[in-house]
């Protein structure tokens, strides 16, 4: 942890600001992932098996979680229904509608927007049940229209799945749930097996593995994003709580030893009652062996004006952005790149997590600038419509052939050509 001033220590800050994917990427593991993804196209389920038995230290006959298997008790379950509501009204809002225009001599131009046929979802294991990841990601797409939801997440030692990831999918109408983690589980959704069917897309978050499987495999599917560890920024003006600050560069510190916490604010007294807030906080708090690597990445800058601040966060592009100040709707228009912004100091990061309905799957390591928070659109397809008629295509086939004559496509030109002359 430290506290840096935006006129003594340019230098340092830029290092803060300069958080990329590919600085966080080992060759060695790249290696790894790559020798996985072709084991599993090659040999499919036999691969699963063998990689589900040596990282995940259980040995199973059927990667399918059966129905019996989705037990969880109703007060979780009351919750859950509440945060999907949310999250399914959100997204229903997110329309996009087949459009087309009639133009003179009869030509029709368009678009069509049609749902994609079968999206993977992956879930992480490890650390926590990310229920709320089922959600965040199977209830857009169903809102889209996807046929079939395929989610693949690791199993335990015992090969069971945890309940509480099971009630959610069930909730969310996930069609099939698979024992299976990892890049193993990215190249399976992307290739099939004899068990999992082959996807569209994939989307959800991961670790290192999973992630540069994903990237690996684009192209053969689509992906959401290339996501890296996650990260909060906080602008703050002198009258913001530091013990609410404080939480909310925790709540993130918490996620991954590689997670940034970053606050921007014009005032020094603020710096020092956040940093004292976090030491006191911190050790209150379960995840003890994460924190004691993330917290060295908190940094605290204090900036001589707040559009000072704004103009560092728009640089880093954060996936969370949140607007600790008295007024924060004034400055949302200055807001250039964030994945999402939570505006004052009742709506913490936390809020966006779990309940109020935009999608958690947030774009990081400032790839804010040209990726979007995951929605609707990203499981919908445009396809152009066209349609000529013979008047429309003797008024313009001219300047079709000149264009096609320039590139040397003869061919191009000679379909129009051909016509003309009929």
């Amino acid at each position: 942890m430290e506290i840096l001033r935006f006129e003594e220590n340019n230098e340092r800050i830029k290092k803060v600001l300069e958080r990329s994917n590919i600085n966080l990427i080992d060759e060695r593991i790249k290696q790894k992932v790559e020798e996985i993804v072709r084991e599993v196209r090659n040999s499919g389920d036999t691969a699963l098996l063998k990689y589900t038995a040596l990282f995940d230290g259980v040995k199973l006959d059927d990667l399918k979680v059966s129905q019996d298997e989705f037990l969880v008790d109703n007060e979780f379950l009351q919750n859950l229904e509440l945060a999907a509501t949310n999250i399914t009204n959100f997204h229903k809002h997110q329309s996009f509608n087949s459009w087309t225009v009639s133009k003179e001599d009869g030509v029709i131009l368009g678009q069509c927007y049609r749902p994609m046929e079968i999206v993977g979802i992956y879930v992480p294991g490890g650390r926590a049940p990310y229920v709320s990841t089922v959600l965040m990601t199977a209830i857009p797409a169903k809102v889209a229209g996807v046929k079939k939801i395929i989610l693949c997440t690791p199993p335990d030692k015992n090969g069971k799945i945890n309940p509480y990831i099971l009630a959610a999918s069930k909730l969310a109408q996930v069609d099939e749930v698979y024992k299976v983690g990892g890049a193993q589980a990215i190249a399976a959704l992307a290739f099939g097996t004899a068990t999992i069917h082959k996807v569209d897309k994939i989307v959800g978050p991961g670790n290192i593995y999973v992630t540069l499987a994903k990237k690996i495999v684009f192209g053969e599917v689509d992906i959401d994003m290339v996501a890296g560890p996650t990260e909060v920024v906080v602008i703050a003006d002198a009258q913001a709580n530091p013990e609410f600050i404080a939480a909310d560069l925790l709540s993130q510190a918490e996620h991954d030893p590689l997670s940034l916490a970053v606050l921007l604010t014009t005032s020094s007294d603020l710096a020092n009652l956040v940093l004292n807030k976090v030491e006191s906080q911190s050790k209150l708090l379960s995840h003890q062996e994460t924190l004691k690597h993330s917290l060295d990445n908190l940094t605290i800058i204090i900036t001589r004006t707040l559009q000072e601040a704004i103009n560092i966060s728009n640089q880093f592009a954060p996936e969370h952005l949140e607007l600790h100040i008295k007024n924060p709707m004034e400055i949302l228009g200055n807001i250039e790149h964030a994945g999402a912004i939570f505006l004052g100091e009742y709506s913490p990061e936390s809020v966006g997590d779990y309940f109020a309905g935009p999608s958690h799957v947030l774009p990081t390591c400032k790839s804010a600038r040209f990726f979007s928070p995951l929605g609707v659109e990203d499981f919908l397809k445009r396809s152009s419509i066209i349609s000529y008629t013979k008047q429309a295509l003797v008024k313009y086939g001219q300047e079709i052939i000149n264009l096609a004559n320039l590139e040397g496509f003869d061919g191009h030109a000679n379909a129009v050509k051909v016509r003309l002359e009929k």
